[in-house]
């Protein structure tokens, strides 16, 4: 960014102006995701809203939109589930029909796990029914680059997060199972693996919430991410208490990967 802030104090044309600001505004994203996926918040969410000034710069609503979600993301990990909600409706509203399907099913969904997480069931639902219909109006062709997060089976994992926190755990496991079953990359089926780890020992499937683990485990290794050591740590957790040998095994393979740089 310390090369690029000296060229937004420069004259172009309107058209220039706003493409410039637009590009700065994703730098500032990418680096406010970089501090968010290495534990960093608070330069996560500096960069966030640098980002959401640019965005409102460039006058590009939808990058506004996708810059929101980011917040809105970030958020939930830190379990404010109000402010959450509060970005999620401000997304909605501020990019009204600009808004591309793909992010709007996005902030649906997390506005559901939010409410999920303040044990708010009918609204809960409500925005899970939401997510799931516009979903269906989601064509790939026609979104823009920052929506490529939302690869098929992601909102499949989220709605899954929400029946968890709920504790609907027979639909939450049909939807993490379908979330594993779609194709995706490597890092993205590697969270999905976890949201099925986590139901399947909420419903007291230990061998098989073991496996779920230990190919969770398999795809990490390599990958540097706070987010993926987190989430093994607290499967660590879960799985030491039980006794079973396939349990043990499993948090043997997690104490090996956290040792080193995953």
């Amino acid at each position: 960014m310390e090369h690029t802030v000296p060229l937004l104090h420069g004259s172009y044309s309107d058209r220039t102006g706003r493409n410039l600001f637009r590009a700065a505004g994703g730098l500032a994203a990418i680096a406010g995701l970089c501090g968010y996926d290495s534990d960093a918040h608070g330069l996560a969410q500096r960069y966030f809203h640098q980002a959401l000034r640019l965005a409102k710069a460039s006058s590009d609503r939808r990058f506004g939109g996708y810059v929101v979600a980011l917040l809105v993301n970030q958020a939930m990990f830190l379990r404010e589930y109000r402010q959450a909600i509060g970005f999620a409706e401000a997304g909605l509203r501020s990019a009204g029909s600009h808004i591309s399907p793909a992010l709007r099913t996005d902030l649906f969904v997390m506005k559901a796990k939010a409410f999920a997480g303040m044990k708010a069931v009918r609204d809960a639902h409500h925005c899970m029914a939401l997510a799931e219909q516009t979903a269906t109006r989601i064509r790939r062709e026609d979104e823009p680059p920052e929506t490529e997060y939302m690869q098929p089976g992601l909102l499949e994992a989220q709605l899954a997060e929400a029946l968890i926190s709920l504790g609907d755990l027979e639909p939450a496991r049909e939807y993490a199972e379908e979330a594993v079953r779609l194709r995706t990359h490597a890092r993205g089926r590697a969270h999905r693996l976890a949201t099925l780890t986590t139901v399947e020992l909420k419903r007291g499937e230990v061998e098989r919430a073991a496996m779920s683990a230990v190919q969770m485990v398999e795809l990490a290794v390599g990958m540097e991410s706070w987010r993926l050591r987190d989430r093994l740590g607290q499967l660590r957790g879960r799985l030491a208490q039980h006794r079973a040998a396939v349990a043990t095994e499993a948090v043997a393979r997690i104490d090996e990967a956290l040792s080193i740089s995953l």
